[in-house]
């Protein structure tokens, strides 16, 4: 079941200018304590959806105003899955961001959640999901019309086509939402340098050839320069 908790209404990343002032800190949190208890984790998990939606909203609208901004933050409480959240869309094309109950409990303060609502939320955003389907029709496309002059099987070349297109853009997909999401964090008060060490408990993909994501190692190294620039003013 999937339980509403919030409602709201990843080319290069344009300059970033604030809606309005910054608003007060986060406290800081170290992403190294072991495991929350289950109430400590739902309370970090309402605060950083109370916080995160009015960012998540107000860069949809200055970044995408075509784009539905109306974001619906849910849980799904499906017990023994794996940590996960994504970005997906309803059947009338509203934006939701999921996260599951193993991934809210895992997370070590509130600054790891707010780090993956804002890479969930920037994959809207940034229209990456009408922007692989694109990819993979295109993909297909090609292999199909190599199929035909080859006289390989069509059906399955085309599966390929767009199997091998949509992974192509994935990686780079993944690290405009790592920057635009970090964008989001801190506008939003929390730290984005201490949310990436989420990554640090996470299994490195490597570099691996068309592999859906990035290694972790790069990953960071975009949070830090975003972080950076954002300190010195320049995606003001």
């Amino acid at each position: 079941m999937l339980a509403a908790l919030g409602l709201a209404a990843c080319e290069p990343l344009p300059g970033y200018t604030p809606a309005g002032p910054a608003p007060a800190p986060v406290p800081a949190y170290d992403a190294d304590t072991g495991p929350l208890s289950a109430a400590e984790a739902a309370r970090n998990f309402a605060t950083v959806v109370n916080r995160m939606e009015p960012a998540i909203e107000a860069e949809c609208r200055q970044r995408a105003p075509s784009s539905n901004c109306d974001f619906q933050i849910v849980v799904d409480d499906r017990p023994g899955q794996q940590a996960n959240a994504f970005q997906t869309l309803d059947d009338s094309g509203r934006p939701i961001v999921a996260f599951n109950l193993a991934l809210i409990g895992d997370a070590r303060n509130m600054d790891e959640l707010a780090f993956v609502m804002g890479h969930e939320a920037a994959h809207h955003i940034a229209g990456h999901i009408p922007r692989q389907q694109q990819s993979a029709a295109t993909g297909a496309a090609i292999f199909g019309g190599l199929a035909a002059a080859y006289g390989i099987d069509a059906t399955q070349a085309q599966q390929l086509g767009a199997g091998l297109a949509g992974r192509a853009y994935a990686k780079n997909y993944e690290l405009e939402a790592d920057e635009l999401g970090s964008i989001i964090a801190w506008d939003a008060g929390f730290d984005p340098l201490t949310g990436a060490r989420f990554f640090s408990r996470l299994p490195d993909p490597g570099d691996r050839f068309l592999g859906s994501h990035p290694p972790n190692a790069e990953r960071i190294a975009v949070v830090q320069r975003t972080v950076a620039a954002l300190k010195a003013g320049t995606l003001r």
